[in-house]
């Protein structure tokens, strides 16, 4: 589904800013691979995932989804089949449009972007409602509300809805429960599981939690310095514990985890 090729990109070249966060990177995911993301800080986890998206146009190397090119093509293009959650759940929502108009607007671009102008029907806002119940939050009888009115947590599991509301080829979670409290976040965490199984999707998900890096999906990669260090699924990710994957780590980066969070989450 996902074929990356000797990824490079480095910001502010020849200054004193200078900084390689994608270093020759290459990554082959499978249809329906649902991979977790580790690493410190500055590893270029997001960095990786803006590259995916068309936020930049890497330095060099190639990316192409579902056997197509994607390595120039415009970010505006690229977010009608790749859905891209961030960690701040302000973002990804427009806070003074209604529950209804976010979801027509995600719908709208995804499902019709190539019919110009259109409108939703009778029949999509009972699927709105339909969905929105699934997420046992009330926001289907809140459809007229404007999105600025809902929790954290309420947006966040709107945004994973707008998201994948037409089924995107790929799905990229920048930490998307780091804002919120433990409680909202294993619900998120339990709606991106559900959904995830249940459409099928090729999906990466950024994380600072070790046990979650193992519980979730079925493959963990580690990256340090722009790349990636440690690649792991099937039966020899089902055996690692938090500490084992810390050992990898050190073996794959020659050096030791230095992130505060993800060694908390060992504990």
């Amino acid at each position: 589904m996902l074929t990356i090729q000797n990824l490079c990109k480095t910001f502010n070249p020849g200054t004193v800013n200078e900084k390689k966060a994608l270093s020759g990177l290459s990554l082959h995911l499978d249809k329906g691979d649902f991979v977790t993301i580790l690493g410190s800080n500055g590893a270029g986890k997001s960095t990786l995932f803006n590259a995916v998206t068309g936020a930049f146009i890497a330095d060099s190397g190639r990316i192409l989804l579902d056997g197509k090119d994607i390595t120039f093509l415009p970010d505006y293009k690229r977010s009608t089949f790749i859905g891209h959650l961030f960690q701040d759940p302000l973002k990804g929502t427009a806070p003074h449009m209604t529950i209804e108009e976010n979801l027509a607007l995600a719908y709208l671009r995804a499902a019709k972007s190539g019919l110009g102008f259109s409108r939703i029907g009778k029949s999509d806002r009972a699927r709105f409602r339909e969905l929105l119940a699934q997420l046992d939050l009330g926001l289907e009888d809140r459809m007229k509300q404007p999105v600025g009115l809902l929790s954290g947590g309420q947006r966040q599991a709107l945004t994973l809805l707008m998201a994948t509301v037409v089924t995107p080829k790929l799905l990229l979670l920048d930490e998307h429960t780091a804002a919120l409290d433990p409680a909202t976040a294993e619900k998120v965490l339990d709606l991106t599981r559900r959904i995830v199984a249940e459409k099928q999707i090729t999906c990466m998900m950024i994380t600072h939690n070790l046990a979650s890096s193992l519980q979730l999906g079925n493959r963990t990669i580690m990256m340090d310095s722009g790349r990636i260090v440690l690649d792991v699924k099937g039966e020899e990710r089902a055996k690692l514990t938090a500490d084992d994957l810390l050992e990898k780590f050190h073996a794959g980066a020659g050096k030791k985890l230095d992130n505060d969070r993800i060694l908390l989450s060992a504990q």
